[in-house]
């Protein structure tokens, strides 16, 4: 692995890494973040084809990218809406886990991944290990009524979304399509979600002329800037995919630990080591997940 690749690599951790904590800063409700940061990705993805000249699928490729958006769109209003209920420290390394299983099941179920019986034993403890992280790091030390219902509502809303994860992972998949070619039709896809939402919704909120949704479009871009990044570095002639794959998770590190320190989502001295023990799990085990493929 060169310096350049590393560097690359390391894109995700910044872009989404940062993506929840910027959005959680600009404020608004679920509405103002979905809208705001689809809009900033399409434009990211739109200059990035015009600089490129990458040509845009047609057809059923442009179809499923267009729903592969389409899915993430709905994977991250759940994710927004968790976050107003249990803040996005806590969120970011559960519905990363439950990203990580969906896709390793996928992978195994559908595309024939982990081939011995060796590599399956071994995937599936990560998986469990994944899923002990994940609770270690939502683990409260002064336990209240309130904190436990809003923690349960919040669980459900990510398993929900997990579906629109998986669908932005597995549509392009479907098409043979690479990452490249996907990135503008996905970037449509998620912004049209984002605008039936926020129409949806907007007697409710207005998006369309509040100042904090236009905020947003910089939370987009630190998004599209990861998504880009990563495609970039899965390329086989960089770092390939299971290298690629472990350095954008590292994301939930950074994530998770710039929520707590600049969104002031306060942790008791024992959750703080118990939510870097969870991390710690989390990273390994994506680690061998991705490294058995």
């Amino acid at each position: 692995m060169n310096a350049v690749a590393l560097l690359v690599g390391l894109g995700p951790l910044l872009g989404w890494g940062l993506y929840p904590t910027i959005a959680s800063l600009f404020g608004g409700k679920p509405t103002n973040q979905i809208y705001g940061s689809t809009l900033g990705t399409l434009i990211f993805a739109g200059i990035f084809v015009l600089i490129t000249g990458y040509s845009i699928p047609t057809g059923m490729e442009f179809v499923l990218a267009l729903l592969s958006g389409a899915g993430w769109a709905f994977g991250q209003i759940m994710s927004f809406k968790s976050f107003e209920l249990i803040g996005s420290s806590r969120v970011m390394p559960i519905t990363t886990a439950l990203q990580l299983i969906v896709t390793a099941l996928w992978g195994v179920f559908a595309l024939g991944n982990w081939h011995t019986e060796g590599h399956r034993t071994i995937g599936f403890i990560a998986l469990i290990v994944i899923i002990i992280g994940a609770t270690m790091t939502a683990w409260q030390e002064h336990k209240d009524t309130q904190g436990s219902s809003n923690l349960k509502k919040a669980i459900v809303l990510l398993v929900i979304g997990v579906i629109g994860y998986w669908a932005y992972s597995a549509a392009p998949q479907a098409a043979h399509l690479d990452g490249m070619h996907a990135f503008f039709p996905q970037a449509l896809g998620m912004f049209l979600v984002a605008v039936i939402y926020c129409l949806i919704n907007v007697k409710k909120n207005n998006v369309f002329s509040t100042k904090s949704s236009y905020l947003q479009i910089i939370s987009g871009f630190f998004f599209a800037f990861a998504a880009l990044t990563y495609l970039i570095s899965a390329q086989p002639d960089m770092n390939g995919l299971a290298t690629g794959f472990v350095l954008s998770q590292t994301s939930v590190v950074l994530a998770t630990l710039t929520s707590i320190y600049f969104l002031h989502q306060n942790k008791t001295k024992k959750e703080m080591v118990i939510t870097i023990f969870g991390l710690i799990l989390i990273m390994a085990a994506a680690a061998v997940t991705a490294f058995l493929n």
